[in-house]
């Protein structure tokens, strides 16, 4: 969006999720890829094949729930395989983790074979594995399961070297809560998540997002995420980089929706800042002189299966949009 195309002083973003919050900041964002080219082999002769499966992970927005210390399951996966690598001598076939670059990944799943005499050991490790988990994410992701089930014998497995190289690089990459805010108690300031792992044209790709309110901690962090994955031997770059939204806690349009909330429902609306990205935060760099608020209903589980809307929250923010637009001031 080119400066000089819209007119207007006021920006009203309707993008938020909780009804009876204002929203006066966000975290900007950037995207960090490592990718490793593979080559393929033959399988092992007497090895036997897996299908490891980590489910049952409540996921979530990357930005908004990052801080409640949910399971990742391209973290777990990968944890599972690395181990079994060097006790099983387990070889990669398919591996493929998550599903949106700004969700918490959930789901992983990866194709494996490892020695058909180790078989039963290793069905006994996995075992063991899934109750580790389990006790670690009791509280904060109780539902995680792990499990490996037979599958049809792949056509080939990675070689050796890249497997290693994706091992490595998937378990040095931070992730979760880098920093918290100094200003704003209980916010997130800076944060990271490895949302996908895949398999693209003969390539690992690996996706991960990076937030913060604050640019050069996420340039930093975005730079050292794509060292992880070049001393582990890939390629790696960062793009999509939008900008954070710096709050103006003297905006006219603040005050103005602050004393309309109040006047129609008789408290004072939450004023916050979000570690998420918003379309004020992009708007806003074409746009410095606009005054910006986002809001919006009350939204559960946003970029999950289970996202849903409270409908008596719908009624409630059009009410209060309609009260805005008529007492919205003027420049």
């Amino acid at each position: 969006l080119k400066p000089g195309i819209l007119k207007g002083d006021i920006l009203l973003n309707m993008d938020s999720e909780d009804e009876g919050e204002l929203y006066i900041g966000c975290a900007g964002g950037v995207d960090s890829t490592g990718e490793f080219p593979y080559k393929l082999e033959a399988v092992p002769a007497d090895s036997k094949a897996y299908r490891l499966t980590v489910k049952g992970l409540k996921g979530g927005h990357s930005g908004l729930d990052i801080h409640l210390g949910r399971g990742n399951a391209n973290k777990i996966i990968n944890t599972l395989m690395l181990m079994a690598a060097g006790k099983f001598k387990l070889r990669v076939a398919e591996f493929d983790g998550g599903s949106l670059r700004n969700a918490i990944p959930r789901e992983a799943f990866a194709v494996v074979v490892v020695p058909a005499d180790k078989a039963t050991k290793f069905e006994q490790f996995v075992t063991e594995f899934e109750t580790i988990v389990k006790d670690e994410f009791s509280k904060a992701d109780g539902g995680v399961a792990v499990s490996a089930a037979a599958a049809d014998m792949p056509e080939n497995v990675v070689d050796l070297k890249t497997q290693d190289q994706l091992f490595e690089a998937v378990a040095k990459c931070p992730n979760g809560v880098i920093a918290m805010s100094k200003d704003m108690e209980g916010v997130v300031e800076t944060s990271t998540n490895l949302a996908t792992v895949k398999m693209v044209d003969g390539e690992f790709v690996i996706g991960t997002l990076q937030r913060s309110s604050v640019d050069a901690d996420k340039e930093k962090l975005a730079a050292q995420i794509c060292d992880v994955f070049k001393k582990a031997g890939g390629k790696a770059y960062s793009s999509g980089e939008y900008p954070g939204w710096k709050p103006n806690v003297d905006s006219a349009i603040l005050q103005a929706m602050k004393d309309v909330y109040n006047n129609k429902y008789g408290r004072v609306p939450e004023v916050k800042v979000i570690h998420a990205g918003l379309e004020c935060g992009i708007l806003g760099g074409a746009y410095p002189n606009w005054d910006m608020i986002s809001f919006g209903p009350t939204i559960r589980h946003p970029h999950s299966p289970d996202e849903k809307v409270e409908v008596a929250s719908v009624k409630l923010f059009w009410e209060f949009l309609v009260e805005t637009l008529k007492h919205a001031p003027k420049k």
